[in-house]
């Protein structure tokens, strides 16, 4: 963006999970994420009377270490002090906020992206995400151009002691993570087979689980910066099924590239995927007399056999927009204590605020150990009614009810779920796209009438259908 350019309403940069695109292109070139820093900052003295301080890590994507690196100059340009965690999860990063007394936590990953996306993600040190007024003044600094960077070679340069507690950081967090499996547990005489995306979770998750006495197969362990997300985690479970029944493992887990998500794997290679942990974990805490207001929040995406099985034991079902930025409000404006989203995300909040792979993974282990019951049997009340997601590229986010013959087949098509089913469709908070999600009770029914709606949608708004 030119200097002196006026900033439009509709020029965002932040998404429901802070600011994610192309590595190196607009607003991931150096300088944009130098000015990015700097306005940062900025926020943050003016809000604070003094010099904020940062702590920033990042995934295995080749792009991180540059990105990093230019959003510590920018930053500390503006006297912000800045440390780097290096290579951790997104919930490390919160977690170190929080212990060490940093203002703010910085992570640079793209989450389940492919290697050639990257983002940048703020959370506060109580491990809420940014503000939407400072996300807008952001927004408004780096589209009237304001910051002046030096050469991309300059603001990318690795720069002085940013990472001389980098080890201290991550072993805490490690330690942190062991807290929760005290109390004589231990994982002696489980087999876990952990798909560990070649991300963020790679470095730790085996050794803990080690630690803790599993007999552990790592797969998807070797990042390389080009490897992230690419055929494994959470969204390839193929691998990972394959290999808990070749094994005859107890559970197969699976993170995404920043491991703020897991989804599982039974004994008999089934998916168990965020909506059947929440069950799991549901049963969990009302056996230990917690989920005092008796309600669970998950999103709209969420399948109605899960509200059909919460409210077999008593408890309700809230339902949030879509992303964890909404679960935790609800969570919070309604003092619920667990929540989360169909693909893995789950938040405790006596836990933590964000969503944690590997903690989710010690919650899930634990409930087992204890129950002493298999990952299936205690998923097996809950049954999913058949579901399709249809993803839709577009050119353009026009709304649904300003486009005639979208708004005309949506109708009709909400007509007759009537009593049989529901219709969700939304666009995506991180990318061009429109999702049409179908529920009911003939999946052959419900994907002829989610790929109908998928064309119109394509027709008019210029797009294709994934």
């Amino acid at each position: 963006m030119q200097p002196g350019m006026k900033i439009k309403v509709s020029e965002k940069l932040f998404g429901t999970d802070g600011i994610r695109a192309k590595a190196g292109q607009f607003p991931l070139d150096a300088v944009t994420v130098f000015r990015i820093g700097a306005s940062l900052a900025d926020q943050f003295a003016e809000r604070l009377g003094r010099k904020p301080s940062f702590v920033i890590g990042r995934d295995t994507r080749e792009s991180g270490q540059s990105i990093l690196a230019a959003f510590y100059s920018g930053a500390t340009s503006r006297g912000a002090k800045c440390e780097s965690a290096g290579i951790i999860t997104t919930p490390g990063v919160a977690f170190i906020a929080g212990r060490y007394e940093f203002d703010a936590g910085v992570v640079i990953s793209a989450s389940h992206n492919p290697f050639a996306d990257n983002g940048i993600k703020i959370f506060s040190p109580c491990g809420r995400k940014m503000d939407d007024e400072t996300e807008r003044r952001i927004e408004e600094d780096i589209f009237s151009g304001s910051y002046i960077a030096g050469t991309e070679e300059e603001i990318t340069h690795p720069a002085g002691d940013r990472t001389k507690r980098r080890e201290e950081f991550q072993n805490a967090y490690r330690d942190h993570l062991k807290e929760f499996f005290i109390n004589g547990y231990d994982l002696s005489g489980v087999k876990i087979v952990l798909d560990c995306a070649n991300g963020a979770a790679s470095a730790y998750a085996p050794g803990l689980l080690r630690d803790l006495g599993a007999d552990v197969i790592a797969i998807n362990d070797e990042p390389n910066g080009r490897n992230i997300n690419k055929d494994c985690g959470s969204l390839h479970l193929e691998d990972l099924r394959q290999k808990v029944v070749e094994t005859s493992a107890n559970i197969g887990i699976a993170f995404d590239g920043d491991a703020d998500r897991a989804l599982f794997v039974d004994e008999k290679g089934e998916v168990v995927d965020g909506d059947g942990t929440l069950w799991i974990l549901a049963n969990y805490l009302v056996s230990k007399g917690k989920l005092s207001n008796r309600k669970v929040v998950a999103t709209v995406m969420s399948n109605i056999g899960l509200e059909i099985a919460l409210g077999n034991i008593g408890v309700g079902l809230i339902r949030a927009n879509v992303g964890d930025k909404y679960v935790l409000e609800s969570l919070l404006e309604t003092d619920s204590e667990l929540g989360g989203e169909q693909s893995g995300h789950i938040i405790v909040p006596e836990n933590g605020l964000v969503g944690d792979g590997m903690m989710t993974m010690l919650f899930v282990l634990k409930a087992m150990r204890e129950a002493a019951r298999t990952l299936s049997a205690m998923a097996a009340e809950f049954v999913s009614f058949p579901q399709v997601l249809v993803n839709v590229d577009v050119s353009r986010k026009t709304p649904f009810d300003e486009v005639d013959a979208i708004a005309c087949e949506k109708a009709l098509l909400e007509e007759e779920l009537t009593g049989k089913g529901r219709l969700l469709l939304r666009y995506s908070g991180t990318e061009n796209l429109a999702r049409v999600m179908i529920e009911g009770q003939d999946e052959d029914v419900i994907s002829h009438q989610a790929t109908r709606l998928a064309q119109v949608i394509a027709a008019e708004l210029g797009g294709s259908i994934r």
